[in-house]
Order: C-alpha cells, then structure tokens, then sequence
C-alpha cells in the first residue's frame, strides 16, 4: 500500500475582485469623502510646506480655516465689493465651461477606446486658425461675417489636425497616444512658426481689435451658453445616436463591431473628426475671449480635460462636475493668501485627484484578506 500526501496551494495574501453592484448614492458618498480626505491632506501638506510664517497662522486649526477659505475666494469671492464678487462668479463659470468643452472633445474618442491625447493641440491649432483670420481679415469685412469665418476656419483645422491620427490608426494601427500626445508639440511650433511673422520683432501678439465674442449680458454668458450646448448635444448623441451606438460596440470589442457589420475604420475616423470639431469650436471660444494667441493659450487643460472627461465616467452630465472641482482648485488663492512660489498649487490640485482616483478603484473593486488556517494533509491510500 502507498500513501501520496497532498499539501493546499498557498492562497494569495489579499484578493481582488470586481463589485458586482455598488449603490449610487454610496459611490457619491465615498466620493466626497475623497474630495474631503484629499482638502485635508492639502491641508497638511501646506502647514509643512509653507515657510512664510508671516502668513502661516501657528494654530492648526485656524490654518486650515485660511486655507479652506482661500479656494472658496478664488472661485467666488475676490473683494468685499459686490460687483467683484459677481465677476469673479462669472470667471468661474466661464472657466469651467471651457475646460467642459475640451472635456467634452475627447469623451466620444475615450468611449471608443481610443486614446486622444491631443486635445491642447487641437485646440490650440483651432485657436491659432481664428487668430489668423482676426489678423488677415479683421476690419475688411463686417464684424459678424468675421465671426463666422474664424469659427469656420478653426473647425476645418482642428479636425484636420484630429483626422491625421485617427487615419494612421485606421490605416496601420498606430499607437495613437504617441501619435496624438506628440501633435501637440508641432502645433506649439507651428504657433511660434506664425507669431514670429507676425510680430517678428517680439514675441507676443497684441490683442486683436477684432474678432471679439458677442456679448450677451456679459463676456461670459456667451461661451457659458455655448458650453451648455454642447454638453446637451454630446450627451445625445452620445446616448440616443446610431454614431453612439457604434462608438460604444468598438469601444467594448472591436471584433464585436466587425461580426455586427461595423465599418470600424470608419468609425474611427469620424469619432475623431467628431472630437476635433468640438476642439476647434473651443479653439474659436479662445480666440474670440483674448483676441490673441500664444504657445501656452490653452494652458495645459487639454491634459486636465482627460482627468475631467475620466473622472465624470464619460458621461457629459456628470463631467459638468468633475470640471466644477478641477476649477476651484485651479482658482484657489493659495499664491496670494500664502505668499507660496513655484508648483505648490499643482501639488494641491494633483494629491485632490489622486483621492477622487483611488476612491474610484474600491468603488470598482473589492479587496479581501486570505483566511488564515492550519494547513491540512489529506492522505489517499492507493493501491
């Protein structure tokens, strides 16, 4: 007679597993708890931080009532005066729609899977492509028909400059991260590449006298509407459209959407060019705000409307407030109130992030502990 002795495979420490359901109003609240989580950790990270003890109060607690106050001020009150505080309102309201706006430009590309990374490129070509008909044509023709073709000019360029990629794409199987992410740097020098004939003696361009966006009560309204719009507008054609649909089966499986009859390349294609239209209407919001143009015009939210557009699960409703967020930490006074140098605030704004992130993994995920337990010999006689 023989014995074989069997010995249970060591389990992992920890296991991961997909929830399979998660309440809506508990993801909100964890949610917020990480929003809370990632101020007071700013918090923290500032008392140590700041070395300008003239403004550092040496009690804690009324530290972080300063602190907390200041991005409250940054976005909504700047002055005693009542008019300034309705300015700075607006400001607020006005810079969220814009970083919606480029948010809303990369979502139908996401949906899909595919990467675009390029949104401050194509945004900033679009900028450039306004500017340029302000400066050629500002003062030939009527201000309204000026109007018109800065914005038809900047759509026809931000598409272009998003089509480009998606055609590598669809053509060779490109990587289209790499592809998008280095477009930005042509369209920066192609902006330098204009700025230097047309200002050859200096390296910043005047604001235009024309070209400016109507004014609807105020210089914010306008792009406010126009933001609300386009949010409307994504959303269904997003959600209700047949062009949704397919975005969405070549995002699950593109082998799906091919057994389905899908022209993937096709699609790609024109989801992009979906994406750069969004971008050169931006690119033309731009222009018409500060009738001028530099490299760094859209200063870097391209890259920030890729945590909005994520961190609102694609959705163009709930990105009106994952854009809400990122403007208060971006509008915080943290500079002034402090006398802080350098990238302190990005510090605050990207440990904030980190926590909305995170929360959003154990919202997904479930982490379990192995049981611990003797281990067992199980004995078979055989014979």
């Amino acid at each position: 007679m023989s014995t074989i002795t069997k010995k249970k495979g060591h389990e992992p420490l920890f296991h991961l597993t997909k929830r399979s359901s998660f309440p809506g109003w508990a993801a909100w609240i964890v949610r917020l708890l990480a929003i809370a989580v990632g101020f007071i950790v700013c918090g923290l990270v500032a008392y140590i931080l700041i070395e300008d003890n003239k403004k550092k109060p040496q009690d804690l607690m009324e530290f972080f009532e300063k602190f907390f106050t200041s991005f409250y001020n940054g976005s909504f009150k700047l002055n005693p005066s009542a008019s300034r505080r309705y300015n700075r309102i607006w400001e607020f309201f006005r810079d969220t729609a814009i970083l919606q706006c480029i948010a809303l430009a990369v979502t139908p590309a996401f949906r899909m899977r595919f990467w675009n990374i390029g949104a401050e490129g194509q945004t900033l070509m679009g900028a450039l492509a306004a500017i340029g008909a302000a400066f050629y044509l500002g003062g030939t023709v009527p201000e309204w028909v000026l109007l018109l073709i800065m914005l038809a000019v900047a759509l026809i360029v931000s598409s272009i400059w998003a089509v480009i990629p998606a055609l590598f794409k669809a053509q060779w199987n490109t990587n289209e991260t790499l592809f998008t992410l280095m477009m930005n740097y042509v369209a920066i020098y192609v902006v330098d590449f204009f700025l230097k004939i047309w200002v050859p003696t200096d390296s910043s361009l005047d604001a235009l006298p024309h070209g400016a966006l109507p004014v609807i009560e105020n210089n914010y309204l306008f792009i406010i509407l126009v933001a609300a719009a386009l949010t409307v507008f994504t959303f269904i054609y997003l959600r209700y459209t047949k062009h949704g649909y397919e975005i969405s089966v070549v995002g699950e499986s593109v082998r799906t959407a091919q057994y389905s009859g899908i022209h993937v390349k096709k699609v790609i294609i024109r989801t992009m060019l979906v994406s750069g239209l969004i971008c050169g209407l931006t690119g033309f919001l731009f222009a018409g705000k500060d009738n001028t143009i530099t490299t760094t015009s859209i200063g870097g939210q391209g890259f920030t409307a890729i945590i909005v557009s994520w961190m609102g699960y694609f959705n163009p409703l709930m990105m009106l407030f994952s854009s809400a967020l990122v403007t208060i930490l971006n509008r915080g006074k943290i500079s002034t109130d402090f006398g802080v140098k350098g990238a302190y605030e990005d510090v605050f704004v990207g440990i904030v992030l980190f926590f909305v992130i995170a929360c959003e993994f154990f919202i997904q995920y479930k982490i379990s502990m192995r049981k611990f337990h003797t281990a067992t010999k199980e004995k078979e006689a055989v014979k």
